[in-house]
This record gives structure tokens, sequence and C-alpha cells, in this order.
């Protein structure tokens, strides 16, 4: 049962990648036609690729986190003796779930700032709405490497 939710979410994540990246590539390619044939485009679909970016960008980073494909600096590890490449681990998943649940924070305190002040994004789309992607992203990624930490059994060597 477990699994099958866990593999959902998967999909579910991998799907809205997907879709978000091919509107993307549909806008972009629409307004370029507009743009060339009648001269101009949509007034809102620039700053729409704006905020989409962002989205594909922490999406992309939250499954490249529950791959194990994020980037990592790790030059540590291969000067470490092998007794304590767990603890660097361990230490280093601590540190960036740490880091990543602050980031999660203050993208909270914005999206809360925004809806406050009515502030909107483009055409009549609230900001607010445009930014739930950063507290939860981030949110996520910083529950992922917790999870890494605390649940790790077996060091992994570059």
């Amino acid at each position: 049962m477990f699994r099958r939710v866990i593999t959902g979410l998967r999909h579910l994540e991998d799907l809205t990648l997907i879709t978000i990246l091919a509107a993307m590539i549909l806008l972009a390619m629409g307004q370029v036609v507009l743009r060339n044939i009648w001269g101009s485009g949509f007034v809102w679909a620039d700053p729409l690729l704006r905020i989409l970016v962002l989205w594909i960008a922490l999406l992309g980073a939250m499954a490249a986190t529950r791959d194990r494909n994020h980037i990592s600096i790790d030059i540590l590890s291969k000067f470490l003796p092998d007794y304590l490449i767990k603890p660097s681990q361990f230490l280093t998943h601590l540190f960036t779930s740490v880091i990543c649940g602050l980031l999660s924070w203050q993208g909270l305190r914005l999206v809360l700032m925004d809806y406050r002040e009515t502030t909107l994004a483009f055409a009549s789309v609230p900001a607010w709405i445009c930014e739930l992607i950063i507290p939860f992203g981030f949110g996520i990624i910083s529950l992922r490497f917790f999870l890494y930490a605390v649940l790790d059994r077996e060091p992994s060597r570059c």
C-alpha cells in the first residue's frame, strides 16, 4: 500500500514536470509565431513563461533529489577514512535539510506577504499562487534530505 502511494506520487511529480515543460515549449513557440506573423503575441505569455521556469526548476530539483541525482560537491569523502564517511554524509544531509527548511520557511513568508498585499503576477493572477512552489519545493527537498540523513544505511562513495 505504502509503496503504491510513493509510486503514484512519483508519477504525479514526473507528469507535472512533463506537462509544464510541454506548456512552456508550446507557449514559447506560439509567441514566436505570433510575433513573426502578426507582430504581437499574448501580453501575459512572457510573465507566465518566467513563472513556469521557476516551477520547472524547483520541480526538477525535487525530482533530482528524489532520485539522488542532485548536484553534490563532495570532495571531503575522497580523503576521509571509510569509518568517517557515514557520519560525514549524515552531517551533510542534515545541514542541507536545515538550509532547505529555512528556504521553505522564507518562501512561505514571501507567499503570505504577497497574499496580504494582493500583489498581482500578471493579468489578474495573484503572485502568491505563482510563488507557492517555493515553500512547497524546498519543503519537500528538506524532508527528503532529512530522511536521507536519518534512514541511510549504506555509505556511498562517489
